[in-house]
């Protein structure tokens, strides 16, 4: 799974301003008192990309995901770079920590990528219990409306020169997902090699997302639109919400 989307992934994304991201999450940490020298575990790290800018601001990063594929370039990102970050392929459903942490990151849709509301109280439960007393929780979601209105039933299309791909999306409104079927297209030598990749994604309501944390020990919940420090508005494709450990 990922395994040639994990090669192409920094292209297809290559248009996103992850210093502004990286910034913002910084913001969101600070508010709740996680300073430069904390321990931060960011999940469904991917290729790292802010990963790597978190820990050059100084924050002790470690970087969990589930493909290894995605987690050999984060590595390889971290060690150009000259820093050594620890990535561990883990589920973070089932997260565990040798110790924990000052504060937990999930961005880039990981939590969209939970399809039940048992997943998602699995993974708050252990977000919760890797975390210390007071320990923040901030973590992104892509909006029902961008789920469903923007990506929704569409096909889309790209070219680059040594890649392109097909990306057909169909949204099953019972069941408030959206199924992202990518077909590729990725040049090896003088060849075009074929690959598909299914992947499925879960719009969560913000009342769900309250009410799960909640069930699962987090307190003062905040949430807010995409990098604005304002509250989120039902049209916005993407919150960002922060919570601390009670």
């Amino acid at each position: 799974m990922y395994t040639t989307f994990a090669r192409i992934y920094d292209s297809l994304m290559r248009d996103v301003d992850y210093d502004a991201w990286a910034q913002r999450l910084k913001e969101l940490l600070q508010e709740r008192g996680v300073q430069k020298g904390a321990r931060v575990c960011e999940c469904a790290c991917g290729t790292g990309s802010l990963t790597l800018r978190l820990a050059k601001s100084g924050l002790r990063m470690t970087g969990v995901d589930l493909s290894g594929d995605m987690l050999e370039i984060a590595m390889d990102k971290c060690r150009s770079a000259g820093l050594m970050v620890p990535f561990v392929k883990q589920d973070m459903r089932m997260l565990s920590l040798p110790r924990r942490s000052d504060a937990l990151l999930c961005t880039c849709d990981g939590v969209n990528y939970l399809l039940t509301e048992n997943d998602l109280c699995a993974f708050f439960r252990a977000a919760h219990a890797s975390l210390k007393p007071g320990g923040a929780l901030v973590f992104d979601v892509s909006t029902p409306h961008k789920l469903q209105n923007v990506l929704g039933n569409t096909t889309l299309t790209r070219t680059e020169e040594d890649f392109a791909y097909i990306w057909h999306n169909r949204f099953d409104e019972k069941k408030q997902q959206v199924h992202l079927m990518l077909t590729l297209f990725t040049k090896e030598k003088d060849l075009f090699l074929r690959t598909e990749e299914t992947q499925t994604q879960r719009a969560w309501d913000r009342k769900t997302l309250r009410a799960c944390l909640a069930d699962c020990g987090f307190t003062d919940i905040r949430m807010y639109g995409r990098l604005r420090k304002t509250p989120p508005r039902t049209t916005d494709d993407r919150w960002m919400i922060s919570c601390v450990k009670a």
